[in-house]
């Protein structure tokens, strides 16, 4: 009646059992059952048992997990919430997922995966408030069949993978920066030639071989540019900023399974570490660490938990902590609005809908901790839209690589501005319409460009004195921007200024709060913030 069992097998496990009872089959189909039944065997029961059914199959696959024969989760949120599903089991959790989206980035970095050839990828799109509503890992697997899943489907890269983020991290040094005080978006760093430090060397992609303000050192991916930016900050206010944000824990999203980042220990971290770390080198992190501390760069200021529950009726709002002022904020959002319209993030623009991003190539570091030559994992990190932002969205392909389909489009290259912002903007121009975000166009666009338009080489505002070629260090520059420059050290540093500096990157106020979930209005109970906190 039961053709699937193995006689030796089934003897062998009665023959050695020392329950009261042994499962002979946990699948029987009704017909099945009425069939044994009708033997008349002794000894022989039925027991009806409820069984996870994933109707989506392999969509959501890592989020979800999967459960052991006897229902226990043993991956996903079906393991973090596995007390709370057993016990509550007539009371659904509501995920803050939209499988629409869930779809729509499935396919968009499915289809950036094939076109590359590449090893891996991960999408994940969250709101200003920190709901995940779409995070994908590929390969993945159908969550119907966990047990039979290869190994590397079961890999979740989204929150378990440690990834160098390359030029995406300049989304971090440039907020540290204009949070301290001591820098200025109109301020000038010299980029005129590569860094040599150590015997190693720090060059551009594209070098342009002239002092560059800082939206250009954001809309070219000027490395040079990070690196002078974060040695004028220093170790102590970079390794503070990065801490504050979440870089040296493992993310709290709801799930099992969650890595720490990598990052070098405090008595290594110098001069280099700080170059390196501020293109997004010498530091490595899941991605969903990399996204939620993007979010608060954009929400108006506000860093939040990244959740994967959905808002419960008549909860009240989400409480996060400000990190940086909302000015820096909306200084952020140009920026990166800039990256798009005049950098190396134009394949990400998507008609009417005033996308901002960054993009990020980094070479991928091998067994023996070198860079391996000609492998490299290409990424893009986007917001929109950008004058009131809705959502983040990250695509991150791992390994791709230069194939004849794709080679009149990327000329050969794998970079992030042509392997991942395709997709990004693929991903926008889809979820656009369908969560209600009008594109935009004629006068209404223009006026919007314009207004957010900072320009890469932005005038010093009159009365200010702007950092440039005779003027190169701000009061309270570290001694690593004077040693990068070649030049003496001040006797007497300014301590003061320091201090200040960094007690303003270290700024974190505990009671910021989004009105009523609204991922438009960012507002903050605390009455000691003096700025307008809703973005516009």
């Amino acid at each position: 009646m039961l053709p699937m069992l193995n006689r030796a097998t089934l003897a062998r496990r009665l023959g050695q059992a020392r329950e009261r009872f042994v499962y002979l089959d946990r699948s029987l189909t009704a017909g099945q059952e009425v069939a044994v039944n009708r033997l008349g065997m002794p000894g022989i029961y039925f027991q009806p048992t409820w069984v996870r059914h994933y109707p989506q199959g392999d969509l959501a696959a890592h989020i979800l997990g999967g459960v052991t024969p006897d229902q226990r989760g043993i991956a996903g949120v079906e393991a973090y919430f596995n007390q709370r599903l057993v016990r509550a089991t007539n009371r659904p959790l509501r995920l803050s997922i939209d499988l629409r989206i869930e779809d729509i980035v499935h396919q968009a970095v499915a289809r950036a995966m094939r076109d590359y050839h590449a090893r891996g990828a991960c999408g994940i799109v969250e709101s200003m408030t920190g709901r995940i509503v779409a995070m994908v890992s590929l390969p993945d697997y159908n969550a119907n069949n966990l047990h039979r899943a290869p190994q590397d489907t079961l890999f979740d890269r989204c929150i378990s993978g440690d990834y160098e983020p390359g030029s995406v991290m300049k989304l971090m040094t440039l907020p540290a920066a204009l949070q301290s005080g001591l820098i200025h978006y109109w301020d000038r760093f010299n980029t005129t030639h590569p860094l040599s430090v150590d015997g190693f060397s720090v060059t551009d992609y594209e070098p342009v071989h002239h002092w560059l303000a800082m939206p250009a050192v954001l809309a070219y991916s000027s490395n040079i540019g990070a690196s002078r930016i974060a040695t004028i900050l220093g170790r102590k206010i970079q390794r503070t900023w990065l801490r504050k944000m979440g870089f040296f824990r493992p993310s709290p999203v709801q799930m099992p399974g969650t890595q720490r980042p990598i990052w070098h220990p405090k008595s290594s971290w110098k001069l280099l570490t700080t170059m390196t770390v501020s293109f997004g080198n010498g530091i490595a992190m899941a991605p969903i660490i990399l996204v939620n501390a993007v979010v608060a760069d954009v929400n108006g200021g506000v860093l939040f938990r990244p959740t994967l529950l959905a808002r419960k009726p008549n909860a009240p709002p989400r409480t996060g902590v400000r990190v940086m002022r909302h000015h820096v904020s909306v200084l952020m959002r140009k920026m990166m609005r800039g990256v798009v319209l005049s950098g190396t993030g134009v394949y990400a623009r998507v008609k009417g809908y005033r996308v901002g991003g960054k993009t990020g190539t980094s070479q991928v570091v091998a067994a023996n901790g070198r860079y391996r030559n000609h492998l490299n994992n290409a990424s893009f990190m986007a917001m929109f839209p950008a004058d009131h932002p809705r959502y983040v969205v990250y695509v991150l392909i791992v390994h791709p690589k230069s194939t004849p389909k794709m080679y009149d489009f990327s000329h050969g290259f794998t970079t992030g501005g042509y392997v991942a912002a395709p997709a990004v903007g693929r991903i926008i121009a889809r979820i656009g319409p369908m969560v209600g975000i009008r594109p935009l166009e004629g006068a209404a666009l223009r006026a919007i460009n314009a207004r957010f338009d900072l320009g890469l080489q932005p005038p010093v505002p009159p009365g200010r004195v702007g950092l440039g070629p005779h003027h190169p260090f701000p009061s309270g520059a570290n001694r690593y921007a004077y040693i990068l420059a070649d030049r003496k050290p001040p006797r007497h540093p300014d301590r003061m200024i320091e201090a200040w500096a960094l007690r303003r990157v270290a700024l974190a106020i505990p009671g910021a709060h989004v009105a009523a979930d609204d991922p438009n209005r960012v507002a903050t109970s605390d009455r000691s913030i003096s700025e307008n906190s809703t973005i516009n």
